[in-house]
């Protein structure tokens, strides 16, 4: 008869490799923040250092504009194409299908194209809006102060919008047609079953997007690194490319190190938030 942790014995290989996986580059990396390059104890002075570096608050400050920009607008662009996408017209499974393509491009393709359409003097966005006089002289959308990070985030919604419009359009698949055909014999129009049906119905699967579209947003430097650099004079510096470049390119590894223990302790504060508010409102364990 087995017994009472056989169940266990055969789950200790995966947990094993989970540990050698996750586990411990976490806890090295802890002892990396609190160690010098001789590998001696130094405490704080590594996290000190880090903090009092010029570049510390001006990337924790594009990180809030780039993940709360990016969200926002993913999150709406997206829910309404799976709105329109789910309604009948011809020719629908060849609009989804395109739909996905923005999703499906390798990130650093997506970026280097980007790069190129919105360069000043050979990019077609300026061309497109200098032709018809829109715009008098072409914008230097790269490397303008107020114009570079909406253009990042423009890249990032871009890029992630078809992920969130398939989410939302398999939830709507799920919602009774009863409900709509119901709200259509009261007189109920297009909007008032956008807001009072389709959004309340498919409210779990936006909470759950979110959540993941803040992690990976936390978590993402393949657009801004491949075009800017973080660049120029880090306006578009954020958080874990601030992280990539004292460890990759100052070899500061020490620091690298704390800077990545506080952005993983901010990061867990907000999912931590983020998962209670679900709680409270009551959309875990639904």
């Amino acid at each position: 008869m087995p017994g009472r942790h056989t169940g266990l014995l055969f789950a200790l290989p995966a947990l094993f490799v989970l540990a050698l996986l996750v586990a411990y580059p976490i806890v090295y990396t802890v002892i990396l923040s609190v160690t010098d390059l001789g590998g001696s104890f130094n405490g704080t002075e590594n996290f000190r250092n880090v903090l009092a570096a010029r570049a510390t608050p001006r990337a924790f400050q594009n990180t809030l504009w780039w993940v709360g920009g990016s969200i926002v607008f993913q999150v709406v662009l997206g829910t309404a194409t799976a709105i329109l996408l789910n309604r009948d017209f011809f020719g629908r499974s060849t609009v989804r299908a395109i739909a996905v393509i923005p999703w499906v491009v390798p990130g650093i393709v997506a970026a280097t194209t980007w790069a190129w359409m919105f360069h000043t003097e050979f990019g077609i966005i300026n061309y497109m809006l200098t032709g018809p006089g829109i715009i008098d002289e072409p914008v230097g959308w790269l490397t303008g102060r107020h114009t570079v990070m909406p253009a990042m985030i423009a890249i990032n919604v871009w890029k992630l919008f078809p992920f969130v419009a398939i989410m939302v359009l398999a939830g709507l698949q799920s919602i009774p047609k009863d409900l709509y055909e119901a709200a259509r014999m009261d007189g109920a129009t297009f909007w008032d079953e956008v807001r009072y049906i389709t959004l309340p119905q498919v409210r779990p699967v936006i909470v759950a997007v979110t959540l993941l579209l803040v992690i990976w947003a936390l978590n993402h430097i393949t657009t801004i690194y491949a075009i800017t650099r973080g660049g120029p004079a880090n306006l578009t510096l954020i958080t874990p490319i601030q992280i990539f470049r004292l460890g990759f390119e100052s070899f500061q590894f020490n620091e690298a190190a704390a800077l990545s223990v506080m952005f993983f302790m901010v990061a867990m504060v907000i999912v931590a938030l983020y998962i209670r508010f679900l709680a409270s409102e009551g959309e875990i364990g639904r």
